[in-house]
């Protein structure tokens, strides 16, 4: 949600980001100016709300906070860069996005978030407990459409998220092949037999040249294991944060942590 003005560029964020947790949020709602978080607050258990996601803007940086309801913690995040969902597709050759792939929660991947300060446990705890828990004996490959990437960079200290749609395919094959496997049928009626079209596309390019063994899987189905490539494609948006604040409450309370003070976190 929104707190305050914070222009049309935020607004679209606001929008990607809630793009981001379907199936699993309030994709539509509007704020007013007369609402206030502790209305938000009352309703959450009612409507089985867990998280708030609060972007803000001030006059130097725009904020993130993301709180726990009812009692808390708070984490409030600097946004140094963000990118938008369009931004991201429209420098692609081949976007790579349908609705299909937001009925389904996001995997989330924390990547070097095991560090030192008791700060990172909180994140890590909050993060994690923002999306379902994953049960990976009884998973389905098919299931998993997405993925939410949390990098946590050592030298600049922040944190770059990114959003990405998981793509299977065959791998060994050219795209010829491809078709016919997939049961997406080529037109052979210019063709005397399956083979002439075989051969006449062979001829591919680079990129259609077979995906190696470490970007493979092995797919089981009722009679046979097959191997098959993952892809991923970015559908955004993309995110570059700053953790700078850790409160015991929602929005407010004991600061436990603050990147730019002397404060000691604890639990």
């Amino acid at each position: 949600m929104r707190s305050g003005i914070v222009g049309s560029s935020v607004t679209a964020l606001v929008k990607d980001v809630r793009r981001i947790f379907e199936p699993h949020t309030a994709s539509h709602l509007r704020e007013r100016r007369s609402n206030r978080l502790k209305d938000f607050v009352m309703v959450a258990g009612q409507l089985g709300v867990t998280h708030f996601v609060i972007f803000s803007r001030t006059e130097k940086n725009i904020n993130l906070r993301i709180c726990r309801v009812p009692r808390g913690p708070t984490l409030t995040f600097r946004v140094v860069e963000y990118v938008l969902a369009k931004d991201c597709l429209a420098l692609q050759k081949n976007p790579k996005t349908s609705d299909i792939e937001y009925r389904t929660s996001p995997l989330i991947v924390l990547n070097n978030f095991q560090q030192s300060g008791k700060e990172f446990k909180v994140m890590t705890a909050m993060l994690q407990n923002m999306f379902p828990s994953i049960d990976i004996q009884t998973m389905q490959l098919s299931q998993a459409k997405r993925v939410l990437l949390f990098n946590y960079n050592d030298d600049t200290r922040q944190i770059d998220v990114r959003h990405y749609t998981i793509g299977v395919k065959a791998t060994g094959v050219s795209k010829s092949i491809k078709r016919v496997v997939n049961t997406d049928l080529p037109n052979l009626g210019d063709y005397e037999d399956i083979s002439d079209y075989v051969l006449r596309e062979a001829i591919v390019s680079e990129s259609d040249v077979e995906d190696g063994p470490e970007s493979t899987v092995t797919v089981t189905h009722e009679r046979r294991n097959e191997q098959r490539a993952v892809r991923l494609h970015e559908i955004g948006p993309r995110m570059t944060l700053e953790l700078t604040k850790v409160e015991n409450g929602v929005c407010g309370g004991e600061v436990l942590y603050h990147r730019y003070g002397s404060l000691s976190l604890y639990i």
